[in-house]
C-alpha cells in the first residue's frame, strides 16, 4: 500500500509530534479509513517531507510522531511562472492541477481582452482558496514538497508593467515560428498563455515590447488547458533536471 502524503501548513521538525488539522483529519478518517499505527508522510512547502507514524486518530483530532525528515529531490531546478488568462469552469484547474505536477513554482492569473470571466471580491476569495486546493492536492498526489505560489488575478497590462526577474520570458503563440535555443539553459523561465480565444495582438505586441520571445508549439491549435502544459514539459525535459544532489537523503537538521 502506498504511504499517503499530507500537506500541513505549519511547523514540522524531526523527532517530534504534530497534530493534524480538520482537513487531514477527515482525509484520514472518511477517505483512506487509517488507523493508529499506520504510516504517514507530511510536508509543509519547505523542501523536505517528514516521515511518521499515526500515533491517535479520533473524529476530530489526529496526531503524528515524526521519525526523519528527507528531501526526496522532486522539485524541479528550472524556476517556472506561468501567467494565464484565465479560463471557464475546470479547464483553469486542469491547468493548475498539471502545472503543479511538472513543476511549475508559481501560477499568475490575468485578465485579458478575451477573458470570460469576471470574479466580484467575494467570488474572487473562494475560487482563490479553490486553486490553492487544487495545488496542494497535486503536490500530495505527484510526490513534490512545495506547493506553487499562485498570486490573485491582474490585469494583464498591469502585470507586465512589474518586474519580472526572470531570465527567459516566453509568449506562446502558435503563429510564431520561434524555436528554444537548446544550448543556452536558463535557470528561470515565465511562460505566458491566453484563455479560451487566445490573447489579442495589442496584447501580443506589448508583451513582445516587455522583452517576451514568441514560442509556437507546433501549427496545430491547441486548447487554453493544452498549450502551457505541454510548454511546461518542454521546459522541464530540456532543462529542468537536477544534477547537483541526491534524491532521498535524509537530512540531519530537518528545517521548520
Amino acid at each position: 500500500m502506498r504511504i499517503p502524503r499530507l500537506y500541513l501548513n505549519q511547523p514540522l521538525a524531526k523527532d517530534d509530534e504534530t497534530t493534524l488539522d480538520a482537513r487531514c483529519v477527515h482525509y484520514l478518517n472518511n477517505v483512506l479509513r487509517m488507523k493508529a499505527g499506520m504510516k504517514l508522510v507530511l510536508f509543509n512547502g519547505s523542501g523536505l517531507e517528514y516521515h511518521g507514524i499515526l500515533k491517535k486518530l479520533g473524529k476530530k483530532d489526529g496526531l503524528v510522531a515524526i521519525d526523519k525528515a528527507i528531501d526526496p529531490g522532486t522539485e524541479s531546478s528550472l524556476r517556472t511562472l506561468l501567467a494565464i488568462g484565465i479560463s471557464r469552469g475546470e479547464r483553469m484547474d486542469y491547468v493548475i492541477q498539471k502545472s503543479t505536477e511538472l513543476g511549475v513554482n508559481s501560477i499568475q492569473p490575468l485578465y485579458t481582452e478575451f477573458c470570460e470571466v469576471k470574479l466580484n471580491v467575494k467570488r474572487l476569495g473562494k475560487k482563490h482558496e479553490h486553486w490553492e486546493q487544487v495545488s496542494i492536492s497535486a503536490c500530495e498526489q505527484s510526490g513534490r514538497v512545495a506547493p506553487p505560489v499562485i498570486f490573485p488575478p491582474i490585469a494583464l497590462p498591469d502585470w507586465l508593467d512589474s518586474t519580472l526577474d526572470y531570465q527567459a520570458r516566453i509568449l506562446l503563440d502558435q503563429n510564431n515560428s520561434h524555436h528554444l535555443n537548446q544550448s543556452e539553459k536558463p535557470n528561470s523561465i515565465v511562460y505566458l498563455a491566453g484563455p479560451e480565444g487566445g490573447l489579442s495582438e495589442k496584447e501580443k505586441a506589448l508583451a513582445v515590447s516587455k522583452g517576451f520571445s514568441g514560442f509556437s508549439l507546433g501549427p496545430r491549435t491547441l486548447r487554453t488547458e493544452t498549450a502551457p502544459v505541454a510548454a511546461l514539459s518542454v521546459f522541464q525535459y530540456l532543462w529542468g533536471y537536477k544534477d547537483d544532489r541526491d534524491a532521498g537523503v535524509e537530512m540531519d537538521i530537518a528545517r521548520n
